[in-house]
Order: structure tokens, then C-alpha cells, then sequence
């Protein structure tokens, strides 16, 4: 019986030893195949263009391909879904934007818990929003064009690359928080936004930076602001929102690495380290900056904490103005 009973404990001591190695082993041998870069969105966007420079960059650091793939529809919802359904191997990664922490708000249902289905990695990097004008309009700042918008209630449209865009909840936050008559008007994409502008037919445009930036640098749009609390290297002689005198609007376009809830803690710190490392080096940081982009790389605590500022702000935009997804 005593020798039975030493050698259970001996197998106990042997295989409780090898349970505390295996994590370690593990997580030096990660990704051990191909990663999965969801992106809810279609190609081309901004948040497409970043999780390109993060999974080029993941791959050339850590050995293995991270490839994306562009699931869209359902203003995201449908990419978030699946993300959320994939296994926790820390192989599926899902690149994340505001529409993530609005959804939940805008939609009666969606396919994820905005609290439960991922656990952060980290706040990759943000991008203002740029609030333009056509060039007939007689506003050189924001004063001016909130005192024109005010002198003549309901007269004046803005435009957005969609129904519950970020641009869009920004617009709102906007016309909200300076209690303005000033009508949206929804676009299917950014530059379909930009060239209602461009023409006249809206002559104010809430919208992402790549889709500006080069008519705003040929005086075809008015910049006003940069939507942030700092301006920005891709437009410097433009005013944020902040530095034009209205702090309480600033908000920023972002992109998050989430990944499925459950994921091991050691490949989320393999990740959330070789990202940082990333947009640490000089081209990369270049490359996002004329995306308009400010690397963050903050750690997966600060992400989650920012994701959940995210989602009581944008959720009370959205139940104020009253928007619903169509």
C-alpha cells in the first residue's frame, strides 16, 4: 500500500511539473500555423490598411503567416461574430474599430458580447477624424462655422460614409453637444461623402483622413479640424478640435487587436509585445502617419479599460440622437 501510494505521488509530483512546463514550451513555439486576421470591413478602408501593416509586420517577426481576411456586411457584425465564434488558440485575431463598442447600441442584436466574447491585446493605434468644408462656405474655423450654422437653423447638411459610421457618431456628438439644426446625410463610403463635399451638395463632411488628406492639401476642401485632442504630423497646419476650443468633442477613429475570449494569457502577451516592437520601428511608424494613424500600443489592461469608455460613450451618443440601424 506504502509503495502504491509513493508511486501516485511520484506520477502527481511528474505530470504537475510537466503541466507548469507545457504553458512556457507552448508559448515559445507560437503560432505553431497561420493566423487569421478577421477585419469586419471590406478592403481598402482604414482599418483594413492597419490590419495589413500589423499582420506584414507579425509575419516578418514571428515566422508564421498572419493573413487577412475581409468578412463584411452588417456594419461589422457579421466579421465580429465570427471572430467571437473562432477558437481561442490565439490563431484567430480580430481587428476591431468604434462600429465594435457602437453595434451593440445601434442594433437590436448583434453576435458578440461587447464585454464577454474577446479579451483585449491592445489599442494599436488611433486616427482623428477630419471635419472639412467646401471652400464656398465663409468659415475659416469651427467658431466660425457654428456661428453660421446657428444663423441659419436647418439650412446646412453634413455628409458621412454612412448610417452609424464613427464619422457619423461624431457628426452627432457634434450637432449634440452644441445644439445645432444640422441635417446628416448618409453616403454608402467615405468618398462618396467627400465628393458630395467636393461639389457642393453637402457642404460639411465628417470623414476619415486618406480620403481628404490630398484634397484638403489642393484646396479643394476646407480643413477645420482635426477631431482629437492633438493635432496631427499628416496635416499640420490644421487646428484639433481640442486647440479650436471645443475639448468635449474630441474622439478618435481606432483600431484594437482583440482575440476570442479564453485565449492563453502567454500568446496574448506574444502579441500584444511583438506589436508594440512593431510600430516601434521608424517605417512603420511613417507608413500609419500618412494613414493618418498615432501608434499606441498600450497594454491589453488599458485597452480594455479604453474599449469600455468607448462603449458608454458612443452608446449614449447613439440613444440621445436617437439612432437606429436600418
Amino acid at each position: 500500500m506504502r509503495l502504491n501510494r509513493r508511486r501516485f505521488l511520484t506520477a502527481s509530483c511528474t505530470t504537475l511539473a510537466a503541466a507548469a512546463l507545457s504553458r512556457p514550451a507552448l508559448a515559445e513555439q507560437y503560432p505553431v500555423r497561420p493566423v487569421r486576421v478577421i477585419v469586419p470591413f471590406a478592403a481598402g478602408g482604414p482599418n483594413d490598411v492597419a490590419a495589413r501593416v500589423i499582420a506584414q509586420g507579425l509575419s516578418d517577426q514571428l515566422g508564421k503567416q498572419f493573413f487577412v481576411e475581409n468578412i463584411g456586411g452588417a456594419g461589422g457584425n457579421i466579421g465580429a461574430g465570427q471572430a467571437a465564434r473562432a477558437q481561442p488558440d490565439g490563431h484567430t485575431i480580430f481587428v476591431a474599430s468604434p462600429s465594435y463598442v457602437a453595434n451593440p447600441t445601434l442594433f437590436e442584436t448583434v453576435p458578440y458580447d461587447v464585454q464577454k466574447s474577446f479579451d483585449a491585446v491592445t489599442l494599436a493605434a488611433t486616427a482623428p477624424t477630419l471635419l472639412t468644408v467646401h471652400p464656398s462656405i465663409q468659415a475659416k474655423s469651427v467658431k466660425d462655422l457654428v456661428e453660421l450654422i446657428k444663423a441659419s437653423p436647418g439650412k446646412f447638411s453634413y455628409a458621412s460614409p454612412g448610417a452609424g459610421t464613427p464619422p457619423h457618431l461624431l457628426g452627432e456628438l457634434f450637432r449634440l453637444s452644441l445644439e445645432l439644426d444640422i441635417v446628416h446625410v448618409p453616403f454608402n463610403g467615405g468618398g462618396a461623402a467627400i465628393g458630395s463635399t467636393l461639389a457642393g451638395h453637402t457642404p460639411v463632411s465628417f470623414g476619415a483622413l486618406p480620403p481628404a488628406i490630398q484634397h484638403v492639401r489642393e484646396n479643394k476642401l476646407r480643413a477645420l479640424a482635426l477631431t482629437s485632442k492633438t493635432h496631427s504630423e499628416a496635416l499640420p497646419g490644421v487646428p484639433s478640435i481640442a486647440e479650436a476650443g471645443y475639448p468635449d468633442i474630441a474622439a478618435d477613429i481606432w483600431t484594437a487587436v482583440l482575440v476570442p475570449a479564453g485565449t492563453p494569457k502567454e500568446y496574448i502577451g506574444i502579441l500584444r509585445r511583438e506589436i508594440a516592437k512593431l510600430i516601434d520601428r521608424a517605417e512603420v511608424k511613417d507608413r500609419l502617419a500618412g494613414l493618418g494613424y498615432l501608434p499606441v500600443a498600450n497594454s491589453s489592461d488599458e485597452c480594455a479599460a479604453y474599449l469600455a469608455s468607448e462603449y458608454r460613450k458612443w452608446g449614449k451618443v447613439i440613444r440621445d440622437a436617437g439612432i437606429k440601424a436600418s
